[in-house]
């Protein structure tokens, strides 16, 4: 699986911002919201237009989700930290609407409407010292703190809680356990331990292909032999989605 969610959070504030990202040793612009590639040096039509790659992905963002701005402010709460409201309040001043305007939308009053806006600004100004702390505290750390990094949560999980806390160094010792020549035959019964190995599954899908269900239960069962199990768990855990009617499975980014 091309981790998009591991790219997602392992990506730059101003990254993020714009919606993709360079990577320099495949030299590609991916969008970060579908995993969609660019290859720099290629020419990508545009409708009537020929773009460069950086052009190219900037165009496909525009078209494809709206905007980076769209996709972030629709994100879920747990990753925003926005409440309703909040979320309410950025959307009405994206689109350019004065304090008067967005207390009707939402109907409130003009007075709540500005102590949002209060709120809003404190929240950033804390979030540019938690980043700058956060930022000292990696180099600081440097390379010792490789084996406690915490393993990314996948950015479509249904459910986060201490489940999901679990540092590089548990996850490989968990997959040498249960592993045997790179399979198993049924998935442990402990929640984190199951993660791990869901997880684990993952890294054979890829994000923007679609999968019949034939192919899910072969990609699946070359690693744990109860895949019908499996498969139920890619679901319920917000790894994968499908049709109802099961003729169409995807990676959900």
């Amino acid at each position: 699986m091309n981790d998009l969610s591991q790219l997602f959070w392992n990506s730059t504030v101003g990254e993020i911002g714009q919606g993709y990202r360079y990577l320099a040793q495949e030299e590609r612009y991916v969008c970060l919201i579908c995993g969609k590639g660019f290859t720099a040096g290629l020419i990508y039509p545009q409708g009537d237009l020929l773009m460069d790659a950086e052009r190219g992905v900037r165009a496909h963002i525009e078209e494809e989700h709206g905007s980076a701005f769209a996709f972030l402010v629709a994100m879920d709460k747990r990753y925003t930290g926005l409440t309703d409201a909040q979320r309410d309040l950025f959307m009405g001043m994206a689109e350019g609407l004065g304090d008067q305007e967005i207390a009707r939308q939402l109907g409130v009053s003009a007075s709540t409407v500005r102590n949002h806006r209060f709120k809003l600004r404190e929240k950033e100004k804390q979030a540019k010292v938690f980043l700058a702390l956060s930022q000292l505290l990696e180099k600081q750390a440097g390379q010792t703190r490789n084996k406690e990094t915490l393993v990314p949560v996948h950015r479509e999980a249904t459910m986060v809680d201490d489940r999901y806390v679990i540092t590089r160094d548990e996850r490989e010792k968990i997959l040498r356990i249960y592993l045997k020549d790179g399979k198993m035959a049924l998935l442990p019964a402990k929640e984190k331990k199951k993660l791990v190995i869901l997880q684990h599954v993952m890294e054979r899908f890829e994000a923007g292909r679609i999968y019949t269900e034939k192919d899910v239960n072969e990609i699946i069962r070359a690693i744990v032999g109860d895949f019908v199990t499996v498969r139920r768990y890619l679901i319920e855990y917000g790894f994968m989605d499908r049709k109802r009617d099961g003729s169409a499975y995807w990676v959900k980014t």
